[in-house]
């Protein structure tokens, strides 16, 4: 009797890569490469505006608030926005919203009108067109490339903004040198063409969309109600709070840590951004190579964050902070795709948009929050005790994980909760030692509570406790 031989397994790169092949997704991909650079150059582009108009840094700080906050009163919003609507139209029609404001500062500042209210409103508008694009954005990747290759999406999505923060302040830079902060501005304005191009040139027919959820009320507190109770979204969004706010504010320690620790300059404290950039890099590209998130990567991913913060606030010196700085950037990255990947492999179609709205307000809604409480700590007890503080909090996070998640690893008959308990490794259509099959189970859901909400977890559509049976 002959056997034949397994097939083999694809080549790193074309692994890493493998969402790459889909056309939809390939366009999305190199827009977001042109659209990511020209958001960081404006992001320096606008920063130095205002500190050469006002020199103060409590008028840049509100800047930067005004930018980011509305994420925390909106970000809800544009969840049930999503959730609504045709996300492709609905990021065509804030692409395009972003791509005036770019331009009316770039106006505003070749033409030397310019004044700090100006900048802050423009900010503040900017920032409500994020709220209520993120959401949409996220999920977006879901209905790209499905739920086999979301995880490498992504992946490519870190990879993408992670060569952006290098590329974009970079070029913004020369520019800003030679012509001023206005070029940075139109770039960035022309930078959405780009996305908005990439996504009227989709194929519709390939997009794997779920259909709207009708306008009822009570629909942002169902999407509330419906992430707390799921367990297997509820555990990755309280582990990404707590990381966020206590551990994963390197803007506020990394320049205190340079200068008070190690007793270094400016040059230093750009090397050490660097480093984390290259980390980050790296982290994105080992997520890219995964197959789908597992709970052992979620978890292992907070844990390992955990110990080298906890290593950078014993380092001894600068070339040993310098070292760390890398594998923090891999593994802080590494978490957060994983929480993202985890969060849209099990919501429904008819919340995805809403949970991933609750994924953008905690990561980029912490900052106003983790930012204050962290320099709290570095007042109290030094630079040293504030990260170390932040890397005990991401350890306790991924043990409180363990122990929350233990029930949904092994259920009766050999089954397993999908997709945290999935196996590491390829993804699906790769060569895989055994034949995994997903089924389609019903998550629990508290009984007439629902909220009217078509997307509340059922019986018929919910895949957070899809069964995963070896054949």
């Amino acid at each position: 009797m002959t056997h034949s031989s397994p097939a083999p397994r694809p080549r790193l790169l074309q692994r890493t890569f493998r969402s790459l092949r889909l056309y939809n997704y390939r366009l999305y991909f190199f827009s977001q490469v042109v659209s990511m650079s020209g958001t960081w150059m404006q992001a320096v582009a606008q920063n130095w505006l205002v500190l050469s108009l006002t020199s103060s840094a409590l008028d840049l700080g509100i800047t930067v608030g005004l930018q980011f906050g509305p994420v925390l009163f909106f970000g809800a919003w544009g969840g049930t926005l999503a959730d609504r609507v045709d996300k492709r139209k609905l990021l065509i029609l804030t692409q395009a919203a972003a791509a005036v404001l770019a331009l009316v500062l770039g106006v505003l500042a070749a033409t030397d009108v310019v004044t700090v209210w100006m900048i802050w409103v423009l900010a503040g508008l900017t920032g409500t067109t994020t709220a209520l694009g993120i959401p949409a954005l996220q999920s977006f990747l879901y209905e790209m490339v499905g739920p086999d290759d979301l995880a490498n999406a992504v992946g490519l999505n870190s990879v993408v903004i992670n060569s952006s923060r290098i590329i974009g302040p970079a070029i913004g830079a020369v520019l800003i040198a030679s012509f001023g902060v206005a070029p940075c501005f139109f770039f960035n304005a022309a930078s959405f063409l780009a996305v908005i191009a990439a996504l009227a040139m989709m194929r519709t027919a390939e997009l794997k969309r779920g259909k709207p959820v009708a306008r009822e009320p009570g629909q942002v507190r169902a999407g509330l109600k419906y992430a707390w109770r799921t367990p297997t979204l509820r555990v990755p969004l309280v582990m990404l709070a707590v990381v966020s706010v206590l551990a994963y504010n390197y803007s506020v320690v990394l320049p205190l840590l340079t200068k008070s620790v190690f007793g270094r300059g400016g040059g230093s404290y750009g090397a050490l951004s660097a480093a984390m950039g290259v980390g980050a890099l790296a982290g994105a590209l080992f997520m890219a190579s995964r197959g789908r998130p597992s709970r052992r990567l979620l978890v292992g991913a907070a844990f390992a964050f955990g110990v080298v913060t906890i290593a950078l606030a014993l380092a001894p010196g600068y070339a040993a902070g310098l070292a760390l700085m890398v594998l923090i950037g891999g593994t802080g990255v590494l978490f957060i795709s994983a929480t993202n990947a985890i969060l849209q492999l099990n919501a429904t179609d008819a919340m995805r948009g809403r949970v991933m709205a609750l994924w953008s307000i905690v990561f980029l809604g912490s900052t106003p929050i983790g930012g204050p409480i962290t320099g709290l700590l570095v007042r109290g007890l030094g630079v040293r005790w504030a990260i170390g503080i932040g890397g005990i909090a991401a350890i306790l996070t991924a043990g409180g994980a363990v122990l929350a998640l233990r029930h949904l690893r092994v259920v009766e008959d050999g089954t397993c909760e999908a997709p945290v308990c999935l196996p590491d490794g390829p993804a699906p259509g790769d060569a895989l030692g055994e034949a995994v099959e997903v089924g389609s189970r019903a998550a629990a859901a508290a009984p007439g509570d629902s909220g009217g909400d078509p997307g509340a977890p059922r019986r018929a559509d919910a895949p957070v406790a899809a069964s995963v049976r070896r054949r």
